[in-house]
Order: C-alpha cells, then sequence, then structure tokens
C-alpha cells in the first residue's frame, strides 16, 4: 500500500491510502480499451423508495452512503484502471484521489477512507494511466451520511406519562402519534434526512429492518409521520420508536410511555369486529406476510393493528391463507375468532380463538374437522352426496356467513362450493358438527361468495358475484322459527341480480366485511389490480382508501 497524495476535506487536510496507487512502469493504453459498469460498494441510494443508483448522468440525484469508505469498482479489458474522485462539497471542487489501479479478473476496485460526512462526491475511470486514451466511464455520483438521526414522540390522545395531561382516548381506541425525527446537517455538508421510523407497542423492536418492513411508517418530506395505533389493554404503554435516515443510518430506540384507561362504555358484539372496537375490520396480509387489521371504517389503508406473519400455521406469512371471521365460540368475545385455511384448496382449516381484541399470540390454533355427517335443514340425517369430499380439500369456495342462531355464541357458519353444489357447515359447540346441503342442482362454480353479514335489524344475506359477467347477487337468509338460518333462496344462483360492473378486471378481490359505514346495511370492499383498497356503501359510491402495504 503506497501514499500518493493528501487531500483536503472540509478544510483539513488527510492523507488517503490506496492498493496500487502507482501505474506499472511503463503502463500504455491500448487504443479501444474500455472502463464499464462503475458501482460503488455498498449501492448508494434512498432507503425511504428502497432505490439503488449510481447516478453516472447529469440528471439522477445521487444516492446516499452511511458508510466513509465505499469501494469503487469498474469492469475493464486493459491492465491497469486510472481512478479520479472530487469532492463536490468543497469551494474548489478538490480532486482527492488521482491514480491507477491494476486489474483483476476483469475488474479494478479502488479502497477509499475518510470521506467526509455530509459531503457530495464525483468519480469517473479511464483505462490505463493516459486518461486521454481509450473509452473513459461516464462520471458517477453519490453523497456520504454518517450521523445517526434522533427523535421525538408526542400525543395528544394518550399524553406521555408524567406530562400532567389528561389522555383524550380510552384503550380500545385509536390514538395518533406524532414521529418528529431530527437528521442534523454538519458544517459544510448535508443530511440526508429521516427516511422513516419502526415502532412497537409493548414489544421490541426487530433488526435488520427498512422502510419497507412491517411495523414502519414513512416521514413525510419535514421528516415527521403520524402514527394511529390502537391500545388494546387499560394501563401503562410502552411505545418503541426508531428512525432511520435516508442514508440507512438507525438511531437509538426511543420509547415513550403512555397510559390509556379503561373504557367504562360498553362494547356492542358485533360480528365482523376482530379488535373489539365494534366496527368489522378488513383483514389482508401486508408485504411481509403480516396479517393487517383495516377497520371497515378506515379513511385510508393503515392497519389498525396486526398479527405477525410468525402466527400463520406454517409461521412463515399469511399470503398463503385465506382467513375468514364472523363470529366467536369463545366466552371472552366479542372478537371475531379467526378460520383459517390454506390457498390452492388445502385440505386443513385452523381456528384462532380471539381472546385478547385481535391479538393471536398467547394460543395455538386448534384444527377443525370437517363434518361426515349430512342434514337436511330440519335436522333430519341424511346420506351425503356421493362427490361430497371427506376433507375440506374438494372446496373450491368458502366463506363465513354468520352465527348459528341470533342469541348464542359460535364459530361462524360456514358456505362452501364443492363440485358446483353448496353446503352449510354448522358450528353444534365443539367444531362444524354437520354439513347441510343447500343447493345440489344448480350450478355454483361460475360464482364468487361474498358474506356480508347481518344488518341492523340482524338479517343475514349472502352475496354472489358472477365471474364471467361482474354482476353481483344477493340471497336473504332467514331464521327459522327454531332461530336457526334457513338457506332455501339459494337454490339458484342466476336470481336476485343488484348490480352489475363488479368485473374481476376491474377488482380481482371482492368481498364485504359488514357494516363499515355505520348506516345499517352491509358494504363491499375489493382489492384492484394495482393493490389499491376500495370501500363501497352498500355496493355504490366506492372509495379509494390508497395503496395497501
Amino acid at each position: 500500500m503506497t501514499l500518493r497524495h493528501a487531500r483536503r476535506i472540509g478544510g483539513a487536510t488527510a492523507a488517503v491510502l490506496a492498493a496500487g496507487l502507482l501505474a506499472a512502469p511503463g503502463a500504455a493504453a491500448v487504443p479501444g480499451e474500455a472502463v464499464t459498469d462503475p458501482k460503488a460498494l455498498p449501492a448508494p441510494g434512498f432507503a425511504a423508495t428502497g432505490v439503488r443508483t449510481d447516478a453516472c448522468d447529469d440528471t439522477t440525484a445521487p444516492g446516499w452512503l452511511e458508510v466513509a469508505n465505499p469501494v469503487l469498482t469498474v469492469s475493464a479489458t486493459s491492465p491497469q484502471v486510472r481512478f479520479k474522485v472530487w469532492d463536490d462539497s468543497t469551494p474548489e471542487h478538490d480532486k482527492i484521489v488521482d491514480t491507477a489501479v491494476d486489474v483483476t479478473g476483469g475488474t479494478a476496485r479502488l479502497a477509499t477512507s475518510g470521506l467526509a460526512d455530509g459531503h457530495s462526491y464525483s468519480w469517473q475511470t479511464w483505462p490505463a494511466y493516459d486518461p486521454g486514451s481509450g473509452k473513459p466511464a461516464p462520471t458517477c455520483h453519490f453523497r456520504v451520511d454518517l450521523t445517526h438521526p434522533g427523535l421525538s414522540v408526542s400525543s395528544t390522545d394518550f399524553p406521555e406519562t408524567g406530562s400532567g395531561t389528561t389522555p383524550g382516548k380510552y384503550a380500545g381506541e385509536n390514538g395518533v402519534f406524532t414521529l418528529k425525527g431530527l437528521d442534523a446537517a454538519p458544517a459544510g455538508g448535508q443530511a440526508s434526512g429521516v427516511a422513516c421510523y419502526q415502532y412497537v407497542l409493548n414489544g421490541s423492536l426487530g433488526v435488520g429492518w427498512d422502510c419497507a418492513s412491517g411495523h414502519t411508517v414513512k416521514a413525510g418530506a419535514d421528516g415527521t409521520a403520524q402514527l394511529t395505533l390502537k391500545p388494546k389493554d387499560w394501563g401503562t404503554n410502552l411505545l418503541t420508536v426508531q428512525a432511520m435516515d435516508d442514508a440507512g443510518n438507525v438511531g437509538q430506540p426511543s420509547t415513550y410511555a403512555f397510559y390509556a384507561p379503561w373504557d367504562p362504555r360498553p362494547k356492542p358484539a358485533v360480528p365482523g369486529d376482530v379488535d373489539g372496537d365494534a366496527v368489522p375490520d378488513i383483514l389482508l396480509p401486508d408485504a411481509q406476510g403480516n396479517l393487517q387489521l383495516i377497520s371497515a371504517a378506515a379513511a385510508d389503508t393503515t392497519p389498525s393493528s396486526i398479527v405477525p406473519a410468525a402466527l400463520a400455521p406454517a409461521h412463515a406469512g399469511w399470503q398463503d391463507y385465506q382467513v375468514l371471521h364472523r363470529g366467536w365460540a369463545n366466552i371472552h368475545g366479542p372478537g371475531d375468532d379467526l378460520v383459517v385455511r390454506p390457498k390452492g384448496n388445502g385440505g386443513g382449516l385452523y381456528v384462532y380463538a380471539n381472546w385478547s381484541k385481535g391479538d393471536f399470540s398467547d394460543r395455538l390454533p386448534t384444527f377443525a374437522w370437517k363434518p361426515s355427517d349430512c342434514l337436511d335443514p330440519a335436522g333430519g340425517s341424511i346420506a351425503c352426496p356421493e362427490d361430497y369430499a371427506a376433507d375440506w380439500s374438494a372446496a373450491d369456495q368458502l366463506v363465513a356467513v354468520g352465527v348459528r342462531t341470533g342469541t348464542e355464541p359460535s364459530l361462524p357458519t360456514l358456505l362452501s362450493v364443492e363440485h358446483g353444489k353448496l353446503y352449510a357447515f354448522i358450528d353444534t359447540g365443539r367444531g362444524y358438527g354437520y354439513a347441510q346441503p343447500v343447493a345440489t342442482t344448480g350450478d355454483w362454480s361460475g360464482y364468487e361468495l361474498i358474506a356480508p353479514g347481518a344488518d341492523a335489524s340482524g338479517n343475514l344475506t349472502v352475496w354472489a358475484r358472477e365471474r364471467a359477467t361482474g354482476t353481483l347477487h344477493a340471497y336473504p337468509v332467514t331464521r327459522t322459527s327454531d332461530d336457526l338460518l334457513d338457506f332455501s333462496a339459494l337454490a339458484d344462483p342466476s336470481a336476485n341480480v343488484v348490480a352489475t360492473g363488479f368485473t374481476t378486471a376491474a377488482y380481482p378481490t371482492l368481498d364485504s366485511a359488514g357494516d363499515g359505514d355505520g348506516d345499517g346495511k352491509p358494504d363491499l370492499w375489493a382489492v384492484t389490480p394495482d393493490r389499491h383498497l376500495v370501500t363501497f356503501s352498500g355496493w355504490s359510491a366506492p372509495k379509494d382508501l390508497g395503496a395497501l402495504r
């Protein structure tokens, strides 16, 4: 390693050490030799967007690095490559490196060191030692940020413990927390700015996260973010937050303690509600496989809470499962239990008991066997159809309609489509005890079942989308004198058209969580091809809530 020259960074003089700084005697360029594919390692970029760029033109914004010693590399056909590096943040745009490096295996590498915090740099390479011969690579650019960001947390809904301010919300209600970042710029330099925050309520922060990870919220242009969280339990809660700047520097975790008072107001039991706030919830996986609980009354796609990916049956994320909910069997309701089925016509069915307002981390799921007995609507034993399957694998569709009776807690009654036939599965107190053939003559294979739940009067319906046309049908489900569900209206799938335009091209996913807007009638929701969440009032007045995480 040879001392080549001294350089000035931010007014100070520093020595640069690099391997192969002197050209070999007699080195000469060969016409036509070229250097290509210039790269800095690690790759400069922007943590907020995940974009990585070497900015080898005059229009692309230079990315950020969180290290002072990137390695600059190029591919080359010449025996040597000449590197030049300029500090664009100094008044004279000082050239701080001008050296030749041997090419090994078609690649030349220059190890830098001591780059200044907050400075911008340009660099370029040429074949051999003579910059006037051969074809140079384009000039590339990057910026350096070595300072870790800080942050503060505040909330008027749940003030910090010791502030003397009375909370404006109760446990079980959403509260807004303001996260304000600080990414100070060094003298004579720039800061990359706060990009995002990782957060956890009453838990430990993870490692190896980025701005696309679960439990993160991106910062606005001013470095602040609004975080909406729902403390489920009354008492003292701890919100832990960590900031990341655009260069990828991570600050120290900050813990915000606050008190959530017990809510004395009684909450009604609302099938479709998972987190116990008496509003139905939309359940969808995020990009990391976590299960998002998004209120059907939400104004955007911010989840009120998240069920971690590791709690899915195979512990690898919820993206591979269909999650149903519309009732509860345990005595700790009213939050819906989850009925979970592997996608792709999996044969298993799992029940997650909801004992903690949407926190399913305290108990293992139980397996729900498919019943082997069939009964008619009057309760008489009948032979199951010959093509009735012994497990859930033959169910092309499965939806949760509602509870078995209007007065008793139970797992939701399920409807399935098997070989074009429609079946109902009834909870008898110890799991699904029997199947009821609902429609064995009409062909349901071209219809997509939707279970909107009950209206304000407790009346149930089943909706269905005709996949070929986007036509929406609605079938009333009344209750018998014994307070049981009567599915006789579902004998003909083509009956009862109520709306059109719900094509699979416009809405690949179409479903209902129940009454989200509080008008006493159930509502549709949909996911568009670009993963925007759209809610409806009934089946009209679509409202785009924005992109899903």
